[in-house]
């Protein structure tokens, strides 16, 4: 597969004329080649999605929503091949690959409905000649730097609102994933969208198209998901123009069983978290607390369970954890496994590389686990699940709280009251009580402290692609 720039509405070839490969982290195989970008490209997809802005921002909402269902049913046709090819490019299992796919769509049908609720406001005035309008409109062009752990659903979570509002957007996806992207935009290539108001540009190098975006005046907004230091980076640049920013940027997960929990449901709700997509999720558990009590079983129960995931190709109808993305990966997480145990921690079960070939780390408990050990202030973004005990309620959410992220959290109770309680005092964007999955299309998605700025999805989805416009009318009455 070969991927090329996507201008304007028309597939072109990069200034530099330069490809760069994508390689399968499962068997090392070369899926494609995308077009490297550079800054001259994203300079032009700039310029043309500032000219479409006028046509597609003044298109009725329901003109807008149209295509926007349309992308919807063409993505599902196309379904089964978008799918396979996440799975090569990305390596999770295929079955991974189809629930990001429903979800990654998922957004394109819940935009298309909201694009119609952009309501404003009639305010009353202090006088009997006024009349005080109140309307909310598109920010402008927007920049969108996608990541590479869910290439489908990052894309489409960026580009969805901002259609809805009225807004045109340039995509720069994640180097490690092009072709996903390549992939879409073949689809949205055929929709009939004006020329301009989709605009793709892939590239080997982030920095200088980035610094395009960063200070390409044209560019009113810069959507990102991504790691926390450069989203600081971002938004620290992003300010010499003022622009507007969405943040969606690291976290470290607290998952908290209390004694009261059903113990197997809880271990199926952490394995459904940490070891999803190889654990190199932004919102899946980093810290595991169980209270002293049920430590043991939890912990037997958990060992057994995860001895049952098969490593391999995600193609292996088989396959139940896929690969990471690269040797850094990799490395990161034999990093924390062997800092943890020198600082006292043992392994349950993993631990090591995979002794196979392409980029495996094996699935791993660790035991005794404190907060002075790397895994516990640092992202692992790997398949490494370290366990600690707690003895009170007030200590554990104390403990849960003291980090800089705050994205996402989970625990696992059978008491109502307790449910309220500590749902209400985790410092997290995002709760899940006795659920590990609470991402969805219709629900705000987002962090507080250092984990972002912005929510994507629900009906907040669409604030941050907006501007409020405020018109006081003096009347001859």
């Amino acid at each position: 597969m070969k991927g090329y720039l996507y201008i304007n509405g028309k597939w072109e070839e990069p200034v530099s004329g330069r490809y760069f490969p994508s390689y399968n982290p499962a068997t090392g195989e070369l899926v494609g080649e995308a077009a490297n970008g550079s800054a001259e490209d994203a300079k032009r997809a700039i310029a043309a999605a500032s000219q479409a802005f006028p046509v597609w921002s003044q298109m009725t909402a329901l003109e807008r929503a149209d295509l926007m269902m349309d992308c919807y049913h063409r993505i599902n046709e196309q379904f089964e091949q978008l799918a396979e090819i996440l799975t090569m490019e990305q390596g999770k299992p295929l079955q991974e690959a189809r629930n990001e796919l429903v979800y990654a769509n998922s957004f394109f049908r819940w935009f298309a409905e909201e694009a119609r609720r952009i309501y404003g406001d009639m305010v009353p005035a202090n006088s009997k000649d006024k009349r005080l309008l109140v309307i909310r409109q598109p920010v402008g062009v927007v920049a969108a730097i996608s990541t590479w752990n869910f290439p489908q659903a990052m894309v489409t979570r960026k580009i969805a609102p901002a259609l809805a509002a009225g807004c045109t957007i340039v995509v720069k996806p994640a180097k490690n994933t092009p072709l996903n992207s390549v992939a879409l935009f073949q689809i949205f290539d055929k929709v009939g969208f004006p020329p301009g108001v989709l605009n793709l540009i892939s590239t080997a190098s982030s920095t200088d198209v980035g610094e395009e975006f960063l200070t390409n005046p044209a560019v009113r907004k810069i959507t990102f998901t991504g790691s926390t230091d450069v989203g600081k980076y971002l938004i620290k640049r992003s300010s010499e123009q003022v622009k507007k920013v969405s943040m969606e940027l690291g976290g470290h997960a607290p998952f908290i069983v209390f004694a009261d929990a059903d113990l197997e449901d809880a271990v199926n709700g952490v394995i459904g978290s940490k070891f999803r997509n190889a654990g190199q999720t932004c919102i899946c558990a980093n810290r595991v607390y169980v209270e002293r009590s049920v430590k043991e079983r939890f912990e037997q129960l958990f060992v057994d369970k995860v001895n049952q995931l098969k490593l391999g190709n995600g193609l292996d109808p088989e396959t139940t954890i896929g690969p990471l993305i690269d040797e850094g990966a990799v490395a990161k997480s034999q990093e924390h496994v062997a800092d943890a145990v020198t600082k006292g921690a043992k392994v349950l079960t993993g631990g090591k590389r995979a002794e196979q070939p392409g980029l495996f780390f094996e699935p791993t408990i660790i035991s005794d686990v404190n907060e002075n050990m790397l895994i516990c202030t640092e992202e692992t973004f790997g398949p490494v699940a370290p366990i600690m005990v707690f003895d009170t309620e007030e200590e554990v959410i104390a403990r849960a709280n003291n980090v800089p992220y705050g994205l996402a959290s989970y625990f696992y109770t059978k008491d109502l009251s307790r449910a309220f309680r500590v749902a209400e005092k985790l410092e997290y964007g995002i709760v899940g009580l006795n659920d590990p999955f609470p991402s969805v299309a219709q629900a705000p998605f987002g962090g507080v402290k250092e984990s972002g700025i912005g929510r994507e999805g629900g009906r907040e989805g669409l604030d941050d692609f907006l501007e409020t416009k405020y018109i006081s009318m003096k009347l001859d009455i």
